[in-house]
């Protein structure tokens, strides 16, 4: 058996234990039964399909997107730092949905799909500003300006969310709630308005697989091998950001999955786009699970946001990558 084909199996089976896990355990027991049985328990039913099984699949989703999000930043990038956390794409989305939130926003045609579809604009914009200015500061695009530009966008647009939050009137726990980062109570119709936006951005980044591969070995020699560098560029930022947008506009501001997964997938099953993009959307999903299962029963009957759960990971493991390449660039 292929190394690819045990990561796949591996990671298949680690998100099948996740969502086990993450619908059956609670303040609630839910039996394995339930699952499968018609005349099960009708309140353990109730509790599985309408509450837990929407939240466990809405983590997924949300996990899922933010890790494929960050693999494909990291390979267009060439930069294990980069995430949409990092590079402030998740700000821009969440700048985005909060003032659809804080000026009541929605348009006819778009209706419930509002929140999303300004969110991923707002993530859009900011990631071609954060590349724009970093080429315009330095030309090499090194990793420290990057990742410079990244926080100097992420500070200006919290500032911006700040600014927001103290005009705002009853609608401040509703916005503040959001921004701290949850899939609590949200329901199959957060997982409707998700899912399309997840298909069209993983399809394109999936698309670009190959091109990533290329890409990694410079922007001229992908060029010479027949790739068109810009518009496969465009393409995955569009990709990303459709996915970083989405997540945000359903969850709120859940950092350091698309740089934890996405990095450790990579060391344990090599850094083959056609292979680490499908297994960084798996992984993130599972890890998202279990973070906010972690989050809904450590302190239990209250919950912590989920994002708290992902930043205690993520800061030390942001840290030792941030080492690990300092110590690198030294040698």
């Amino acid at each position: 058996m292929s190394k690819s084909s045990v990561a796949y199996l591996v990671s298949i089976a680690t998100l099948v234990v996740a969502v086990w896990l993450g619908t059956s355990i609670g303040t609630v027991k839910i039996p394995i039964e339930t699952f499968w049985n018609a005349g099960a328990d009708p309140i353990s039913a109730n509790i599985l399909w309408k509450i837990r099984m929407p939240r466990v699949v809405l983590a997924g989703l949300v996990g899922a997107s933010l890790a494929i999000s960050g693999a494909a930043f990291q390979g267009l990038l060439k930069n294990p730092l980069a995430d949409p956390y990092t590079l402030g794409v998740s700000s821009g989305a969440s700048v985005g949905a909060v003032m659809t939130l804080f000026f009541s926003i929605s348009l006819p045609i778009l209706g419930s799909y509002t929140l999303p579809v300004f969110s991923m604009i707002g993530a859009a914009l900011t990631m071609f500003l954060v590349i724009g200015f970093a080429r315009l500061v330095d030309r090499s695009m090194k990793m420290e300006t990057i990742i410079l530009t990244g926080i100097i966008f992420g500070s200006f647009l919290g500032s911006v969310l700040s600014l927001m939050i103290a005009l705002t009137g009853e609608e401040l726990r509703q916005i503040i709630s959001w921004l701290l980062g949850s899939v609590s109570m949200r329901g199959w119709k957060y997982v409707n308005m998700i899912l399309p936006f997840v298909f069209i951005g993983t399809f394109l980044l999936w698309m670009n697989r190959r091109e990533l591969n290329a890409m990694l070995f410079g922007e001229e020699r992908a060029h010479h091998l027949g790739v068109n560098v810009r518009r496969r560029k465009f393409m995955i930022l569009i990709g990303g950001s459709i996915l970083t947008g989405a997540a945000v506009a359903v969850s709120g501001t859940i950092g350091f999955v698309g740089l934890v997964v996405p990095h450790m997938t990579r060391l344990l099953w090599g850094s083959d786009h056609r292979h680490l993009l499908t297994l960084s959307f798996l992984n993130g999903a599972t890890l998202l699970i279990l973070c906010d299962l972690v989050a809904r029963t450590i302190i239990s009957p209250t919950e912590l946001p989920v994002g708290v759960i992902t930043a205690f990971i993520g800061a030390p493991v942001f840290a030792l990558i941030f080492y690990k390449q300092r110590r690198k660039g030294a040698m």
